[in-house]
């Protein structure tokens, strides 16, 4: 390995400004059992990494500084310490880490938070399979979707709802997609009923919905969709947030989070999933490792297709 490795840091909390790169040592195996070390060749941003780097939820999510950033990753193993069973060096992997420090060269890593990646699966997807594989899992679950109903996904073209639907149809559920016009045939393509955003929203939904009516609601977005959720009777133990906690808090809506779905058997089947051709990752962009800012400014438009990976 290298004696240093580069990594994304920053030094307080604001906006993108202030993230740089910079040469730390290269990590080894820890003295304890279970340890490895990754180089990464692709790991996904996310949302929440932004959230976190903002401080606006430092009273749950406090960092040390120099702080590092980044969960979801994918790379080939280059060292290995004691008792981490099947892993060897030159093995390829994904997963993720619970301590910010994905978006590097390379990272030490648990073991047991990585799987072997398939050679079907590209980097791109295996570096931003966790975080919105997890997260879309967890809120499948959470609103209890079952074959033959009929689901609505707010930001359905997004990292994790492009996940999110894909999962829903894979397993014979109705989806209404809300999205923008220009994602509707990505949407169609994949088994989803595209609803375009905007004024009259709740009229087109009730539209594609039928007399059946709406199930459940699943938002990626915010407040003003569980409004739209309850607006459309849809019962709070049904209703679904990723981002709005407050207000689901106010209406009893459901906040379920990767956290609940990040086990190893649930990652091996997310993986089994785009392994086998049943979801797709879109990529909307890539970016070297000292874009890293540039790639935070695509993803803080809200409005890209897939995931935005950075390629160290």
């Amino acid at each position: 390995m290298t004696r240093t490795t580069q990594a994304v840091r920053f030094d307080q909390y604001g906006d993108r400004g202030v993230l740089y790169v910079a040469d730390v040592p290269t990590p080894e195996p820890g003295p304890g059992p279970g340890e490895v070390v990754v180089e990464v060749r692709a790991a996904g941003i996310n949302p929440f990494d932004a959230t976190i780097r903002s401080g606006v939820i430092r009273h749950l999510f406090p960092v040390d500084f120099p702080s590092g950033q980044g969960s979801d990753l994918a790379g080939v193993v280059v060292a290995v310490g004691a008792e981490v069973g099947q892993l060897g060096v030159g093995d390829e992997v994904l997963g993720w880490t619970p301590a910010a420090g994905a978006h590097a060269t390379h990272l030490a890593v648990m073991a047991e938070r990585l799987v072997a990646k398939p050679p079907r699966v590209s980097w791109e997807a295996a570096g931003s399979l966790h975080m919105v594989g997890a997260t879309a899992y967890a809120a499948a679950r959470a609103v209890a979707a079952r074959p033959g109903e009929t689901v609505a996904v707010s930001a359905a073209a997004g990292g994790v709802g492009s996940f999110l639907v894909q999962l829903l149809t894979h397993r014979g559920v109705r989806v209404l997609g809300i999205a923008s016009t220009d994602n509707a045939e990505w949407l169609e393509k994949h088994g989803v009923i595209p609803v375009p955003y905007g004024d009259g929203l709740r009229e087109r939904l009730e539209q594609a919905a039928g007399a059946g009516g709406i199930d459940a609601f699943i938002d990626l977005y915010g407040p003003e969709y569980l409004d739209l959720a309850v607006a459309l009777g849809i019962k709070p133990d049904r209703i679904q947030t990723t981002v709005a906690m407050e207000r689901a808090a106010e209406i009893g809506a459901r906040t379920d989070g990767r956290h609940s779905a990040t086990a190893r058997e649930i990652l091996v089947e997310l993986v089994d999933l785009v392994a086998s051709g049943a979801v797709e990752i879109p990529i909307a962009a890539t970016y070297p490792l000292d874009r890293v800012a540039d790639a935070f400014a695509e993803l803080e438009q809200r409005h890209t297709h897939g995931k935005i990976v950075l390629l160290p």
